[in-house]
C-alpha cells in the first residue's frame, strides 16, 4: 500500500482527480460479497481528523473496527469536491489496522457523482484496487431524473447536468431524508444499488456505516479528551 499523495495546490489536486477518474471502471458485481469495509470520519477543529473502518460480515455483522488518524496541521485543506485528499490518509490507517482486507469499500461519501468524477469512494477504491461504492447523505453533483417517492426501497437515477446516469437517489426508510448512491470503482450503477438495498437498515444508513459513524464520532471524543483516538 502506497503512500496517499498530498498535492501542494487545488489546481494539482484537480490534475490528478482527472487523470484518476480515466482508471475507474464502472463494471462488476458485489453479488457473494460477504465482508466489507464502512468508512467514515470525524473532525473537530483543534483536533485531529479521525477516521474508522467498521469491518462488516453480512451474517455474522460488525467483528472489528480499525481507526486513523492525521493532525490537523497536516490536514489538506477543507474544500468541497477535495475531501479524498483530506480523509483519505486517516482512511488508509484504519484499513491498516483491520485484521483482513475487505472485499468492498463502503464510503460514507461520494462515487463518481462529482464533478470531475473521483469522489473519495472513486479515489479510494482506484488508489486500493478495491470494489467501492459512495453512500453519501446529501448531493454534491447532478440532479434526480424524477421526483422520489416516499416509500422505503425507492429509487431514482441520479443524472448529470449532460443526462450521464451517475448513480441513483435512494430512500431507505420510509419518510426519511435519500441518500446519495454512486459506484466508486469496480462496480456498475445498478450493482452499486442493488448492493445498498442487501445491506441491514434499521435507521436511515445502511447498518455498516450507522456502526461507522457512531465509532468516527466516539473516536472524535476520545481524541479531543485524551489526544489519542485510540486503536
Amino acid at each position: 500500500m502506497t503512500l496517499f499523495p498530498k498535492p501542494q495546490s487545488l489546481e494539482k489536486a484537480r490534475s490528478l482527480q482527472e487523470a484518476l477518474r480515466n482508471r475507474v471502471v464502472l463494471e462488476g458485481s458485489l453479488e457473494g460479497v460477504r465482508r466489507l469495509a464502512a468508512l467514515d470520519a470525524a473532525h473537530k477543529k483543534g483536533g485531529p481528523l479521525v477516521a474508522v473502518a467498521v469491518l462488516y460480515d453480512l451474517e455474522k455483522g460488525p467483528l472489528f473496527v480499525g481507526r486513523g488518524r492525521v493532525e490537523e496541521a497536516e490536514l489538506f485543506p477543507y474544500v468541497p469536491g477535495f475531501l479524498s485528499f483530506r480523509e483519505a490518509p486517516a482512511y488508509l490507517e484504519a484499513l491498516r489496522a483491520l485484521p483482513e482486507a475487505p472485499e468492498v469499500l463502503l464510503v460514507d461519501g461520494q462515487g463518481i457523482a462529482h464533478p470531475r468524477g473521483l469522489g473519495i469512494a472513486s479515489h479510494l477504491g482506484v488508489h486500493l484496487d478495491l470494489p467501492s461504492l459512495g453512500v453519501a447523505k446529501s448531493l454534491l453533483y447532478g440532479r434526480p431524473e424524477a421526483p422520489l417517492p416516499q416509500e422505503a426501497g425507492s429509487a431514482v437515477r441520479l443524472l448529470s447536468p449532460e443526462g450521464r446516469p451517475l448513480g441513483y437517489v435512494y430512500r431507505s426508510r420510509t419518510g426519511t431524508r435519500p441518500l446519495y448512491v454512486s459506484p466508486g470503482h469496480r462496480v456498475g450503477l445498478e450493482e452499486a444499488l442493488a448492493f445498498v438495498r442487501r445491506l441491514p437498515t434499521r435507521y436511515r444508513l445502511p447498518e455498516p456505516l450507522r456502526l461507522a459513524h457512531l465509532e468516527a464520532t466516539r473516536a472524535r471524543v476520545e481524541a479531543w479528551s485524551t489526544g489519542s483516538p485510540g486503536s
